[in-house]
């Protein structure tokens, strides 16, 4: 896939949003945070919980990567174990469908608990991605660079950039990548719980292919948020996961 192939010739140069830290940190990083091979176990619920032997997400993937190396780093990328495996079985089979790269963003502390400023993110089944961008029709990948700063970009109600209309939402995108995330959880055991977005969104996301196959398999999406919650949902998708 050539736009992943360049993507990450890009990323191991330039690997971080700061452009100071190297490849080799990052990996010794995830290598010390991943001896742990006990079980997870999440605790209480993702608004009050807590999260025992949490797994690291790595960093990069074939056609996704972590989102800013600060929030890697400071220990904000934990999950239990099945939500891990099935995030990353999501991704291999976003292959298939697709030739675009990813960005998870914020998820949880390796041991759970309260993650400033999210509200849930407690208990390790909790993921921010971040919204897959297209200029001109074309995967659009500047504004994914900025690191933690991409929580405050603003779109508008049909998901166009404010500070650029021709930089909109892939909606298909993300309709294909919660379909996907679906069915590799249920294979799990697991199913999505709850999608956080944007509610002035929801009629775009519906409006696409994937996106109506996604309201026929009744996974819910938010119907209310409060104003302050909702305004911060443009920018990226939160998903809960539970057992089923």
């Amino acid at each position: 896939m050539k736009i992943v192939t360049l993507f990450l010739i890009v990323f191991c140069f330039n690997c971080c949003s700061s452009g100071q830290d190297s490849v080799e940190k990052i990996r010794k990083y995830y290598t010390d945070h991943t001896i742990d091979n006990l079980s997870s176990i999440s605790h209480g619920s993702v608004s009050n919980g807590s999260l025992e032997h949490g797994k690291l997400i790595p960093y990069y993937g074939s056609n996704y990567s972590y989102f800013d190396t600060t929030s890697y780093f400071s220990g904000r990328a934990f999950l239990h174990e099945d939500v891990l495996a099935f995030t990353l079985k999501a991704y291999k089979n976003l292959e298939n469908v697709s030739n675009r790269f990813y960005r998870i963003m914020e998820c949880s502390n390796q041991m759970g608990g309260k993650l400033w400023p999210h509200q849930t993110h407690q208990n390790g089944t909790s993921i921010d991605f971040m919204m897959p961008l297209t200029k001109d029709y074309k995967p659009y990948y500047n504004l994914d660079e900025i690191g933690l700063r991409h929580y405050w970009l603003s779109f508008d109600d049909n998901g166009k950039y404010s500070e650029d209309k021709s930089v909109e939402i892939d909606f298909e995108a993300i309709a294909q990548h919660i379909l996907l995330l679906n069915e590799a959880a249920n294979e799990k055991g697991w199913k999505i719980k709850k999608v956080i977005i944007k509610i002035e969104l929801k009629d775009e996301l519906y409006a696409t292919p994937s996106g109506k196959k996604l309201k026929a398999k009744g996974i819910y999406v938010v119907q209310g948020l409060s104003k302050m919650v909702n305004a911060l949902h443009d920018d990226h998708y939160h998903i809960d996961f539970a057992k089923v």
